[in-house]
């Protein structure tokens, strides 16, 4: 090896330096480069293959997109199979939302008053739907009637007299015949409306006689005696009979209460002939108020709803809680003529805005 300071001597002493580095020979170390030391004490990390990662992050989100879909068909296949189950059981039964006087018979008038089909898992099938596209805030009540708890529903009511045959809300205020102030403003919009009512029922009327053809947009007859001409029934407008009753349409489209989207609201005229009767029965459900508008009302004309009778009143509304049981006659004389009422199913003001939007879901009508 060169020795001395010449630049050759320097260009040996880097080749030895390097030899020694690379054979592992000479006096270097570590201590020789502080720096290097300072890093060799940093923790060693090895790299993640960046291919490896990208498939690994594709694999994970897959298989979250896949457990969403999995997810969302999973709600839908349930929300379609309570529908059908619905739709079913209302092709056997007649539809749920019939009434005593105004609407088809319902499963609780057919017969004997309050025994309707068994719905209890159907309506709650599709409570759950509901609860599961919205919420379960404020369905307390509907849940235990669903649930079919303790009530009328399923047992003898006050002193046995009210009995809806499908549905009981509980703990809703009950009583035969409600005050005007229940639903002040529906009440004086129909009273106020009693004109153009009553002409809208002279345009439809017919001698109600029997030996003609029922004229159009009037029902078969609920009983011996007993017609309807219905513009909103279980929950469906009937276009053809509101174009023929323009004052009376306008009216119910007014109304804040009116139950109009589930099968529990009907809107029409009820005509009871002299010698008809109606023998006792009870209505649906307790969360509706039946509002009677007297249009033609002569003597000998009765109400009799948990007990209680009432007449009614040309120009005036009675509110009746229909699931008490109920029975109407009319015992005048054949000159006489009809009675005739303008009915309207409203909800009962103790039922909730929440509750409302529940059971209209639940018991929507058919499409």
């Amino acid at each position: 090896m060169w020795k001395g300071n010449s630049p050759g001597g320097n260009q040996g002493a880097a080749m030895e330096g390097t030899r020694g580095e690379q054979g592992g020979q000479g006096n270097w170390g570590l201590e020789d480069d502080p720096g290097l030391l300072a890093r060799a004490s940093l923790p060693i990390m090895p790299a993640w293959p960046l291919p490896l990662a990208s498939s690994a992050l594709t694999l994970l989100l897959g298989a979250l997109t896949s457990l969403f879909l999995w997810y969302c068909y999973r709600l839908g296949s349930q929300d379609m199979q309570a529908l059908g189950d619905e739709r079913q059981a209302r092709s056997v039964s007649g539809g749920p939302g019939g009434c005593s006087e105004a609407g088809r018979p319902s499963p609780g008038s057919a017969g004997e008053p309050g025994e309707g089909p068994r719905t209890e898992g159907l309506v709650s099938r599709r409570l759950r739907a509901y609860a599961r596209r919205y919420s379960w805030a404020g369905m307390g009540r509907v849940r235990r009637a669903a649930q079919g708890g303790p009530g009328p529903g399923g047992g003898p009511g006050v002193l046995g007299i009210q009995r809806p045959g499908l549905l009981f809300l509980p703990d809703l205020p009950s009583a035969p015949f409600m005050p005007r102030d229940a639903q002040r403003h529906d009440v004086e919009l129909l009273e106020s409306s009693f004109p153009a009512i009553l002409r809208d029922f002279g345009a439809v009327s017919w001698d109600f006689s029997g030996t003609t053809p029922l004229p159009r947009g009037w029902s078969p007859p609920l009983a011996p005696g007993c017609y309807q001409l219905l513009l909103y029934q279980a929950g469906q407008c009937q276009p053809s009979n509101c174009r023929l009753c323009p004052g009376a349409y306008r009216a119910l489209r007014g109304l804040r209460s009116f139950i109009s989207a589930n099968t529990f609201g009907n809107a029409g005229f009820s005509v009871l002939l002299p010698g008809a009767r109606l023998e006792g029965r009870c209505g649906p459900t307790n969360v509706r108020v039946r509002c009677h508008l007297g249009l033609k009302i002569p003597p000998g004309c009765e109400l009799v709803v948990g007990g209680e009778p009432q007449c009614w009143a040309e120009g005036h509304c009675l509110l009746v809680d229909d699931s008490f049981l109920h029975t109407v006659a009319h015992n005048g004389s054949p000159e006489d003529g009809p009675r005739v009422v303008f009915i309207v199913d409203l909800w009962h003001p103790n039922v909730a805005g929440a509750e409302r939007q529940a059971l209209d879901f639940v018991f929507a009508p058919d499409p």
